[in-house]
């Protein structure tokens, strides 16, 4: 049983990371460190944070239902089965890790997932003007975001969108429908595995479900409201803040 200051910090870190998956990916740099600093071993706060999430994602992606199409010529159901697929194996590959390599491997990951939302729009705009994806790279690529969302997901939604941009070269706003898609699918299919395995601390995971579900709304209603340099400089600050903190953790 949680004590009211702890209720507090899960529910609201859910909210931020809700909000922030919906405006452009990266809860996973809000809810995570909640839990952590709750005392939760890294993995068990990463499935816990997933699952967390998840009903925000779910909520986010109906909000998104509308904009949903086809990308590159492929099927966005074929996209979204690939995705959960490929999420189940990442998310098992985070059970099989020990705790203590996972807290190793965690502020690589965290970097990763900040340059992908710092140099991914840049990345897919400058790959774009030079090389031509076809729908085999788009699945491959799928298979490795859902591999990657469901081991871990910091980040996944921008991958996500710097990988539609080499197809369409749409703006950030205009992939929101299928970034956030994507993201409740490899997430549900965490979900499942970590649930499953019993590896989910219920505590902390009810409030803050209950504040990623408001989050999700919110930020899914935010998106047309912001402009996308506020959305990205707010990201990037949440993301480099924390991503600062957990190598000073594991190495300072």
């Amino acid at each position: 049983m949680l004590d009211p200051l702890s209720l507090t910090l899960a529910a609201g870190a859910g909210m931020a990371g809700g909000a922030m998956n919906a405006l452009a990916g990266g809860g996973t740099f809000a809810t995570m460190p909640a839990l952590i600093a709750l005392g939760l071993p890294g993995s068990v706060a990463n499935a816990t944070s997933n699952v967390a999430l998840q009903p925000g994602a779910i909520a986010s992606a109906w909000a998104y239902r509308n904009g949903l199409g086809p990308l590159g010529g492929l099927p966005i159901r074929l996209l979204a089965t690939i995705t959960f697929v490929s999420g189940l194996l990442g998310s098992l590959l985070l059970v099989w890790t020990p705790s203590d390599l996972f807290d190793v491997i965690v502020p690589w990951l965290l970097l990763v997932a900040f340059l992908a939302i710092a140099l991914g729009q840049r990345a897919a705009a400058w790959l774009h003007d030079r090389v031509t994806i076809g729908p085999a790279t788009l699945i491959v690529a799928q298979v490795l975001l859902g591999v990657y969302g469901g081991y871990f997901g910091g980040g996944v939604g921008m991958m996500v969108t710097a990988t539609y941009g080499l197809l369409a070269g749409q703006s950030v706003q205009s992939m929101a429908a299928p970034r956030t898609l994507m993201l409740a699918t490899a997430n549900s299919a965490a979900a499942i595995v970590f649930i499953a395995t019993g590896i989910v601390a219920w505590a902390p995971c009810i409030p803050m479900i209950l504040g990623g579900i408001l989050g999700g709304w919110l930020g899914a209603k935010l998106t047309g409201r912001l402009t996308a340099g506020q959305i990205r400089a707010w990201t990037l600050f949440v993301t480099a803040s924390v991503t600062a903190v957990f190598f000073w953790r594991a190495y300072g």
